[in-house]
């Protein structure tokens, strides 16, 4: 059933028009529309009356992304963003279309890969063999046992761990950043040591993949590299779309 407004999946050039039958959020799914405002424009579908972020509507939105991704460049909005009706959507897409095209053009040819550094598993042994501070306390828990000397052990082989790959990470980031565009550093993930995203041109995706599990297979002792992509360019659009926004209404 839908509800008041238009959700609102991205801001891309006037005349691109929704992907061929895609579906929306909501139950049953919105059949997604363009409004256009002169040269630019929003793919959108009718706000559904309860808008949750549940697993079916995260991927439908994802979904309709990566399609029109596809193509040409598209502005994200990120999950639950909604306008309260067409009039105020177009007044604000016009009032942002400098903004709005600039970044487009910036995005043009371009996918977003996101790259995750965690501990390597299984890399105990690696560990030990290479931390002199690790062995040292391996063998005075050996020793002289006791919850103390286990507990000093522990929190050392998790620091040498952590620190191991976040060096093995930052590494990888130096040989990849200058495969893509831009480089976009993201939130801190726990149990992650680095979480980075790159801007990569179409015709260097497959190079820069084949670099990056090259880099990561030569680590493998230090680091779990994990990659996710080709995804929507959100990490890359900045401020672009805060001139001109729809209101945001994200689901719990």
């Amino acid at each position: 059933m839908a509800g008041d407004g238009l959700y609102v999946y991205a801001v891309v050039r006037g005349g691109t028009p929704p992907p061929e039958g895609a579906g929306g959020v909501g139950d049953p799914p919105g059949v997604p529309r363009t409004v256009t405002a002169g040269a630019v424009a929003a793919i959108v579908s009718d706000a559904p009356a309860r808008l949750r972020a549940r697993r079916r509507d995260l991927l439908a939105h994802q979904e309709l992304l990566m399609r029109l991704a596809e193509g040409g460049p598209v502005l994200p909005m990120r999950f639950g963003t909604v306008a309260p009706d067409e009039g105020a959507l177009l007044a604000r897409l016009a009032g942002a279309r400098k903004n709005y095209l600039a970044v487009l053009d910036r995005l043009d040819g371009h996918v977003e890969v996101n790259v995750k550094a965690m501990p390597a598993p299984d890399s105990l042994a690696d560990v030990v063999a290479e931390e002199a501070a690790v062995r040292r306390l391996r063998d005075e828990a050996r020793r002289r046992p006791g919850y103390e000397a286990s507990v000093r052990l522990g929190e050392a082989v998790a620091s040498a761990l952590s620190r191991r790959a976040a060096e093995a990470g930052r590494e990888v980031l130096r040989e990849l950043a200058p495969l893509a565009r831009a480089v976009a550093h993201g939130p801190e993930v726990q149990g992650c040591a680095l979480n980075t995203s790159f801007l990569v041109p179409h015709d260097r995706g497959e190079h820069f993949r084949t670099t990056a599990e090259r880099l990561a297979e030569a680590r493998r002792s230090h680091v779990e590299i994990r990659f996710a992509g080709p995804l929507p360019c959100y990490s890359f659009v900045g401020d672009a779309d805060a001139p001109g926004r729809p209101a945001a209404v994200t689901g719990g």
